[in-house]
């Protein structure tokens, strides 16, 4: 048996096998779970991108303790009011109304402001008890495409940004159903004032929008306009083509013509040689024919038909003419007589003025606004007395047997129908596509309106 000598340590193997053996594991290990590290290439974020975390941010930000979620404002500008005042009026404390005035004002004229100019806010309330609002953020638009915007940064800071959206061109093919009228449902498409004009003119031949539209009625306009990034409407073009409750418009311009015309899917300009209504939004008050009169209370004849529409309604030419007579005239007021050739005019009665610059011998357009709906003369409240004339004598101006327009044939004929077989892909590739954005108005949120001023 071996002796056991004290001044000898012992030699212990199995500790230092087990301690080797862990060392030579967890290197391997290692060695498997690292790996270099790569740097990902990210891609550029859009300007919508950017947008929707702002958004984001606001939403998480947006509402200090203590407050509510901010709310969307708006804020216009009073006669004699300085920008100060009408933040006040939003809720926001004086410091607070102040400093935001200076943060706009290094990029802003906040001093000579004019009345009638509007900022969007978003303005956050306290839950419980009074206190002063406070403002999360502001935009105010600075030209077609550029605006500015003070956010309230994480730190609580007012923060000032420029932004400027790019513009494009492009066909723009408006389909939906009208809800509420014609204007508010095409503008939810993009079509401005003017292009919802130009389709009233037209269809003011066939359809009176006081009494044919009905609420779900389809329509299609087809117009050029210059538009934002995030979809607004800068400037529009002209209509190419217009459809409501069946009837079509194409918009031609046969060559060596100075104007351009609308013409139905047969290439016939189905421009009425009259409107059938020369005002926009009125009611028949009075149908031509016998009546008792409401001033006098007899029963006389009304050789005239009465639209019934606010003061200040704009009247149209009801056809192309020249004004023969733009005064006053006994019990009819304010008188326009215009005269349309072949025998036809057109008078116009009770008007609260004329448009400016009309004059007798000057020559009008159908569509040109002429005058304006008023109640002067022997009238009980403001309308439109409406008379066509044949041969110097009065007629039914529904009754009358009146020119219908002209229809192309030959070169012009082959040049429309290639124009509208344009116009019909154009249609069709658009409904093939993704829907358009819908022209119901929007049903009124019961969550609070988003925070973020920006877009």
């Amino acid at each position: 048996m071996a002796q056991f000598d004290p001044r000898r340590q012992p030699k212990r193997f199995t500790p230092h096998m087990f301690t080797a053996a862990a060392a030579v594991a967890v290197a391997l290990l290692a060695g498997k779970l690292y790996q270099p590290v790569t740097a990902a290439e990210v891609p550029p974020l859009t300007a919508e991108q950017i947008a929707a975390l702002e958004i984001q941010a606001f939403a998480s930000a947006g509402a200090p303790a203590g407050m509510s979620q901010p709310e969307t404002v708006q804020v216009q500008i009073q006669r004699g009011e300085t920008l100060e005042q009408a933040m006040l009026r939003t809720g926001i404390g004086a410091d607070e109304a102040r400093a935001i005035v200076r943060t706009l004002g290094n990029a802003y004229d906040v001093v000579n402001i004019r009345a009638g100019q509007r900022f969007e806010t978003a303005i956050s309330r306290p839950r419980v008890g009074r206190g002063d609002a406070r403002l999360i953020g502001l935009t105010v638009r600075t030209g077609p495409a550029t605006q500015l915007t003070v956010s309230r940064s994480f730190d609580g800071a007012l923060r000032l940004r420029e932004l400027e959206e790019q513009v494009s061109n492009e066909t723009t093919v408006a389909t939906g159903e009208i809800h509420g009228s014609l204007s508010a449902s095409a503008g939810r498409l993009g079509a401005n004032s003017r292009i919802v004009a130009q389709a009233v003119r037209l269809f003011s031949h066939k359809i009176d929008f006081s009494r044919d539209i009905k609420a779900g009625d389809s329509f299609t306009l087809v117009f050029d306009r210059t538009v934002t990034e995030s979809g607004r409407t800068v400037d529009t073009g002209e209509l190419i083509y217009a459809e409501i409750k069946g009837q079509v418009f194409y918009r031609f311009q046969p060559e060596g013509s100075n104007e351009a015309k609308y013409f139905d899917a047969d290439g016939k300009n189905i421009r009425g040689f009259l409107l059938r209504t020369p005002v926009d939004g009125a009611r028949i008050s009075s149908n031509y024919g016998v009546r008792r009169h409401p001033i006098s209370g007899y029963r006389r004849m009304h050789q005239g038909m009465d639209f019934a529409a606010p003061t200040g309604t704009p009247v149209f030419a009801a056809s192309d003419g020249v004004v023969v007579e733009a005064r006053r005239w006994g019990g009819y007021g304010n008188w326009v007589r215009i005269r349309h050739g072949n025998g036809w005019e057109t008078g116009y009665a009770h008007l609260s003025r004329f448009a400016r610059g009309l004059r007798p011998g000057q020559r009008v357009s159908q569509g040109d606004v002429v005058a304006y709906v008023g109640s002067t003369g022997a009238s009980t409240g403001p309308h439109l007395h409406y008379e066509v004339w044949r041969n110097g004598a009065r007629v039914n101006p529904t009754g009358a047997q009146i020119p219908s327009g002209s229809e192309l044939a030959g070169a012009e004929l082959a040049a429309f129908q290639a124009e509208r077989r344009r116009i019909d892909a154009l249609i069709a590739a658009r409904r093939a596509g993704a829907p358009s954005r819908p022209s119901r108005p929007p049903p009124k949120a019961s969550a609070p309106p988003r925070a973020d001023p920006l877009r």
